[in-house]
Formats: C-alpha cells, sequence, structure tokens
C-alpha cells in the first residue's frame, strides 16, 4: 500500500496528509468536495487535488477522512476500484457503514484530536485497524506501523468505546476550560492564570497510576458548604446542574476506591 488518496477536507484529512507524506509513501491525490480546502491542503502538501467524482484517480488505498455520517455516502458514490482498499477514519463508525461491494475495506482510526494548521507528532498516536478480512488486517498493519509506532487492533465495539471515552478526556475537559475561562471573564481575570493550573492537573493524571490517585478539591473531600457557595455563585442553571452533577459523582467514586 504506497499510493494513497485521501477523501476530505477537514482537521483529520490535513493531519493524515502530513503523516502520509512525511513517511515517505506517495499521496497520489487529496479529493473533497470543497474545492478551496482541498487545493490549500493538497499545496501544503504538494500533491494533485480533486473535487469531482470522475477526476478521483487509482491508488492502493482510499482514506475517509470524512464527516461520520458521509462516510457511507461518499464510499459509495465515488469510482474506487473493487481491488482496492477503502478505509474509513472515524471511531464510531462500524466496518460495515462501508459498502459490501468493497471486499477490501477496512477502518484506520487515530486515536487523537486534530485542529487545522497544527501539527502533532503521529509516531505517538494511538492508530486502531479493523479489516474485512486476516490478511488484510496484516497488510494494514503494516501500513499503519509506518504511520505510528502504537498499532492495535480495535473491532467496531471496542472502537466505538475508545472514541467515547475520548470524548470525555479531550472534548468534554477543553469544554471545561471554555467554562473557566468564561468565569474568568466575568470577574475580570485573565485566562493565563488558570494555564499552570490546567498543565499541573494534566501532568498528575498523566503520572499517576490512576486519575482517580490524583483528584483534589470540595467534591473529594465532601465540602458541602463550599459546593453550594459555588452553586450559587454560578448564574447559569445549566451550570448549576453540571457542577452538582458532577460534584456529586466525584463524591461517589472516591467513597468506592
Amino acid at each position: 500500500m504506497e499510493k494513497v488518496i485521501i477523501i476530505g477536507s477537514g482537521n483529520v484529512a490535513e493531519a493524515l496528509a502530513r503523516a502520509v507524506t512525511d513517511c515517505g509513501m506517495q499521496l497520489v491525490q487529496l479529493w473533497a468536495r470543497n474545492a478551496a480546502r482541498a487545493q490549500q491542503i493538497a499545496g501544503a502538501v504538494g500533491c494533485p487535488w480533486a473535487c469531482r467524482p470522475e477526476q478521483l484517480a487509482a491508488a492502493d488505498i482510499y482514506l475517509l477522512a470524512v464527516s461520520d455520517r458521509a462516510v457511507a455516502e461518499v464510499a459509495a458514490a465515488l469510482p474506487v476500484p473493487e481491488s482496492a482498499v477503502v478505509a474509513h477514519t472515524a471511531g464510531s463508525v462500524p466496518l460495515e457503514a462501508l459498502p459490501a461491494k468493497f471486499a477490501r475495506r477496512a477502518v484506520v482510526y487515530p486515536l487523537q484530536t486534530f485542529t487545522r494548521g497544527r501539527r502533532i507528532d503521529w509516531a505517538e498516536i494511538p492508530v486502531f485497524i479493523e479489516a474485512s478480512t486476516p490478511a488484510l488486517q496484516a497488510e494494514l498493519e503494516s501500513f499503519a506501523g509506518r504511520l505510528s509506532r502504537r498499532v492495535l487492533r480495535a473491532d467496531s465495539a471496542r472502537r466505538a468505546q475508545l472514541h467515547l471515552a475520548a470524548v470525555f478526556v479531550s472534548n468534554f475537559a477543553n469544554h471545561m476550560y471554555a467554562v473557566g475561562e468564561r468565569l474568568m471573564n466575568e470577574a475580570g481575570l485573565d485566562f493565563e492564570l488558570l494555564k499552570p493550573l490546567i498543565a499541573e492537573t494534566t501532568a498528575k493524571a498523566l503520572d499517576a497510576p490512576s486519575p482517580l490517585a490524583a483528584q483534589t478539591g470540595p467534591a473529594v473531600r465532601g465540602d458541602r458548604p463550599t459546593q453550594e457557595r459555588h452553586a450559587a455563585m454560578l448564574d447559569d442553571e445549566t451550570l448549576r446542574t453540571i457542577y452538582r452533577s458532577i460534584s456529586q459523582n466525584i463524591w461517589e467514586i472516591s467513597r468506592k476506591i
């Protein structure tokens, strides 16, 4: 699998385009319905681009880095050779979402958050693979091994669980940072003041045998008066509910340790 085509123009497509070219494989083409974005990504990595189905080139593997809901639709609509490998990159989409006409269908799921224009070390990203046949599984391990040192197998059910866990530790955690920024702004304070705390909290969670061992704060101590003062300071009922629910969950889990 030397010749690669990436389908899509989002953050994952951009990151994959850089990774494929960096590891020495041939990025034959970047194909996307968004012509302007396709041209931008292709220009950054020095490969051809296309935006119409009839312009799709030939390759050994087609990586679909599109939205979850578009995987089946895009795969079915493009004139991909039946002998080629067709793989999507989504965490929560089953292998079977790819049309059965593709005998060599697969999943190549990188467990990471990607941001436009931000470079990342692919060698450290866990890449989870699933394939329609054992022979293709072995080929995929070799292919993914050129992108990352951490290649693991995961069927659709396990990959969905991985994606759920990732939403909690990445998307939800980042949303809490945004809430903290809002509260700081309301007090006329700079979000920069919270960054050392964010850095140390993350470092402790990574260094500890379990994040549970690094938990601190009024919830784990069962400090109800402080929790109620905090809740009263929140003028958003949704945030009050979130604060109380998370505090209660921290308390309940800490009691079970």
